[in-house]
């Protein structure tokens, strides 16, 4: 019962990060329309689609209840992982707020990849909420895409991979960091290092690189 609690935690406290994109673009609409010109047009539209874009994500979450309740597959579609990111560079800015510098690193020559869209953006999204609660006094979020090729000795100490070509996505921030404790248990489920009514999760450490390796050609 306690697992199932910390579960329903962890959902309610996405589901809610959702939501306030939904809500601060709303109230964005809301002062654009009040002295609407031709010039804040294009603001307007911006506001709108993040807006469309988190109500999506809302639904995606649920979604994604559903598919690990009957044990669906994932949904793998082919990406552009340089453009992948540079498009999500301004949404996560202005989720994080002014405060924190959001930056997309790109790579020439990067491999296309399949992988499941939106299980992907879901876990930069967490990262970059997860981040912003590590800088209170603001800092810089950066997302970098790059080549890689995992040898045979690299896998035997990494047994959830094989070796062959893949492609590295890098998440760092410049938070306060977290202790070896804690980070002996960031990849628990339903760990976390939040007081209860703050929601879930735990920050990044500097220098510390967070990776998601996705199988490339």
């Amino acid at each position: 019962m306690e697992a199932v609690g910390q579960l329903s935690g962890g959902i309610a406290h996405d589901f809610n990060n959702l939501l306030m994109i939904v809500l601060g673009n709303l109230e964005t609409v809301e002062q654009v329309a009040k002295g609407l010109s031709g010039a804040a047009l294009p603001r307007l539209q911006r506001a709108l689609v993040n807006a469309v874009r988190g109500a999506q994500r809302a639904a995606a979450l649920t979604q994604r209840l559903l598919a690990f309740s009957r044990r669906q597959p994932l949904d793998p579609k082919p990406l552009d992982v340089n453009r992948f990111i540079t498009n999500i560079v301004e949404f996560i800015q202005r989720t994080l707020g002014e405060g924190i510098k959001v930056e997309a690193v790109g790579a020439a020559g990067l491999w296309p990849v399949d992988v499941d869209h939106a299980q992907l953006e879901t876990a930069i999204v967490n990262l970059a909420i997860n981040a912003r609660d590590a800088m209170p006094g603001g800092g810089k979020f950066t997302i970098e895409a790059l080549n890689a090729f995992l040898d045979s000795d690299y896998c035997r100490n990494n047994h959830e991979v094989t070796p062959g070509q893949y492609v590295l996505l890098c998440v760092s921030d410049t938070g306060y960091g977290m202790s070896e404790e804690v980070a002996s248990r960031a990849f628990e489920p339903f760990f976390s290092t939040k007081d209860i009514g703050h929601g879930t999760g735990l920050g990044a450490e500097p220098g510390l690189w967070f990776r998601q390796a996705i199988e490339g050609p």
